[in-house]
């Protein structure tokens, strides 16, 4: 209630002229972005720990994702070191999609990778990629 009074208490101001109204309105809009998070984004955090959880485990399976078996992970116990270690995804993979991507099918960007495809070759589900990338994406 308060902050529909104070946007309207803004919005009734006419003396700033025709331009000041689209200010006003930018105003209004930057002060309800940051106001507290709402439990929709609890639920998506929770949801998004789930998914990383979920990833971790098929990574760190050696029947499922196996992804130690080449690569050196936080957390991970005698990983491999064919392929490069990953540390630092968010910086590496700004576009999360990207990393899904490589995920899915690795020989798209280096044919000659040693990396299997696994979502061509079904090694694992979609369901079980977007966990994994999920995962990844948060080391």
């Amino acid at each position: 209630m308060m902050l529909q009074n104070q946007i309207l208490s803004i919005g009734s101001i006419r003396s700033i002229g025709s331009i000041g109204n689209p200010i006003i309105l930018g105003l209004a809009l930057l002060y309800c972005s940051i106001l507290p998070a709402t439990s929709a984004t609890t639920n998506s955090n929770e949801t998004n720990a789930a998914m990383i959880s979920a990833g971790q485990k098929l990574a760190f399976d050696r029947q499922k994702g196996n992804c130690l078996a080449c690569h050196q992970i936080p957390g991970g116990e005698s990983p491999g070191n064919i392929g490069p270690p990953l540390f630092k995804m968010k910086l590496r993979y700004p576009d999360i999609a990207r990393l899904r991507a490589q995920i899915w099918d690795a020989t798209v960007i280096n044919p000659n990778t040693s990396m299997p495809p696994f979502g061509r070759y079904r090694i694992v589900t979609e369901s079980e990629i977007d966990q994994i990338t999920a995962f990844i994406h948060s080391k």
